[in-house]
């Protein structure tokens, strides 16, 4: 499993013309299931990205997580959480990339929605976009700061 973590100010994500999830002052994560995931791998992304120190202290250093930062979930802080296969493309072929190594769409989306629970079930305020759809995301990234994240430690 794959995650691309952005520290963000704003974020939001809309599915046929109509916004389906957004945040406040976060973390937008955008979710690559592989082929051959599982439990671990769910467990491995979403405490890496729950826990990651992104968030300035009062000295200015990325210190804070986001559990640091969560207070009551009607402040919209939180974890955006788009679904994208093409965090598995390979392009080391060629110039069309190959997806051959992500999940087929049942097993990737029964992973990504477990993922998301991970995080609901530690008090985390998640909204996400639709799992298979074409999505337009619009966020303004705080840093910026860009994180890559592979459950499989290839990176």
């Amino acid at each position: 499993m794959r995650a691309v973590i952005q520290r963000v100010r704003d974020a939001s994500v809309s599915a046929a013309g109509r916004v389906v999830g957004s945040i406040d002052r976060g973390l937008l994560v955008y979710v690559g299931v592989q082929d051959g995931d599982g439990e671990r791998d769910v467990a491995y992304i979403g405490s890496k990205c729950a826990g990651a120190r992104v968030f300035p202290d009062a000295e200015g250093r990325m210190n804070l997580a986001l559990a640091d930062l969560c207070g009551p979930q009607t402040e919209r802080r939180g974890i955006l959480a788009v679904s994208q296969f093409t965090l598995h493309g390979d392009m080391r072929r060629g110039r069309r990339p190959s997806y051959g190594a992500a999940a087929a769409p049942d097993a990737a989306e029964s992973l990504y929605e477990a993922l998301t629970g991970w995080w609901r079930a530690g008090g985390y305020l998640v909204e996400t976009g639709v799992f298979g759809a074409h999505m337009e995301v619009a966020a303004t990234n705080d840093g910026p700061v860009t994180l890559l994240v592979d459950s499989r430690k290839l990176f």
